[in-house]
């Protein structure tokens, strides 16, 4: 038998504050942090493509920017398992 979903994914928002929040997985804070943290992988990537060294073999291709883009992840590790304050 198949399960049944409690509430509808495509139903219109409803003035109950928890169906709104049981409806939509992230929130506006989880999203700002995720824009972020692309933001901040793609500038990690930028950094390692201006290293004017043989192969990226330099400091911004083997150190900076690898940190930079680590960071990003981290940051949007955080992102998606932020929880939404009620």
């Amino acid at each position: 038998m198949a399960t049944e979903f409690k509430t509808n994914p495509f139903a219109a928002p409803t003035n109950d504050p928890q169906a709104n929040a049981r409806a939509m997985p992230f929130h506006r804070n989880n999203y700002l942090w995720m824009i972020i943290g692309v933001v901040t992988i793609l500038v990690g990537f930028l950094i390692m493509s201006m290293d004017k060294e043989e192969f990226g073999f330099g400091f911004l291709g083997l150190t900076l920017g690898p940190i930079i883009v680590v960071a990003g992840y981290i940051i949007e590790f955080y992102a998606i398992l932020q929880k939404p304050k009620a």
